[in-house]
């Protein structure tokens, strides 16, 4: 049996731009895309924390080291230049590729710029 984990995260993304006449998908800077193991054309899951909007779209290439995160097309929708969004990947993993598997996470500050990395999601606390 296969269940799905998370791969890959980036912890409140800005959004730089919203092209609603560009093709679908979702530009993200070269430099985020590597750190978080999110693959070109790969599904991505968009989160919006401002306003609880959730959409899945892919992931596209954008110029390394320009911090960009556009989201294009229909997804240009349900996200504004500005807000504050989780953008994740997920994998069916087998029980043998569960038991090492960590994912990878980045955490980003207002100008997109990488704060930490880390392959464990903090414990919640009561």
């Amino acid at each position: 049996m296969k269940k799905t984990l998370l791969t890959g995260k980036l912890h409140q993304a800005r959004i730089t731009h919203a092209e609603l006449n560009y093709e679908g998908s979702c530009a993200i800077d070269q430099d985020l895309l590597e750190q978080a193991g999110i693959l070109e054309y790969e599904q991505i899951e968009i989160y919006n924390i401002e306003n609880g909007a959730r959409f899945s779209t892919y992931a596209i290439v954008g110029e390394r080291g320009s911090k960009i995160i556009s989201v294009n097309g229909a997804a240009a929708r349900q996200a504004c230049v500005g807000d504050r969004v989780i953008i994740c990947t997920y994998a069916a993993l087998d029980a043998e590729e569960i038991a090492s598997h960590k994912p990878s996470l980045v955490y980003l500050d207002k100008d997109n710029n990488i704060v930490r990395t880390s392959k464990d999601v903090p414990i919640q606390v009561a």
